[in-house]
């Protein structure tokens, strides 16, 4: 069983006693943010009561929920997509390795065959060459 933390915050001036498994640190941390978003509020319009303020508070709060929400799905969905391009990427490098690979080889049974071709040349000009001054 996890350890419970009980942890005194202040919010909109008021102390407050939280208990949570989660570390003090992060306890204070979500007072504070509560805390700082009930104060924004009430310096917007002092004449709000406290619970007035704790609602539109609350409602701030989960406003920020639902857009972090949002960002995450977006973000989930970008990270799919790049993914996805990514594996296109590594199967197109693949390919292109292959293909180089291959033109490697080619190139390596023509540069034999140019060799080949070469001295067949210079034999035949070597024989020629031979004819001609047999011939004068």
């Amino acid at each position: 069983m996890a350890v419970k933390n009980k942890v005194d915050v202040r919010i909109a001036g008021k102390d407050y006693t939280l208990v949570g498994v989660e570390a003090d640190e992060y306890i204070q941390k979500v007072g504070l943010y509560v805390d700082r978003k009930m104060n924004e509020i009430t310096r917007m319009n002092s004449k709000l009561s406290t619970s007035m303020a704790a609602v539109l508070t609350a409602i701030n709060v989960a406003d920020d929920f639902f857009k972090a929400l949002e960002s995450e799905a977006h973000l989930k969905k970008e990270l799919k997509h790049v993914q996805e391009e990514l594996e296109r990427l590594r199967n197109e490098v693949k390919h292109l390795a292959n293909e180089n690979s291959a033109l490697k080889s080619r190139n390596t049974e023509m540069q034999i065959e140019l060799v080949k071709k070469e001295t067949e040349l210079n034999e035949v000009r070597n024989s020629l060459d031979k004819a001609a001054r047999s011939v004068v």
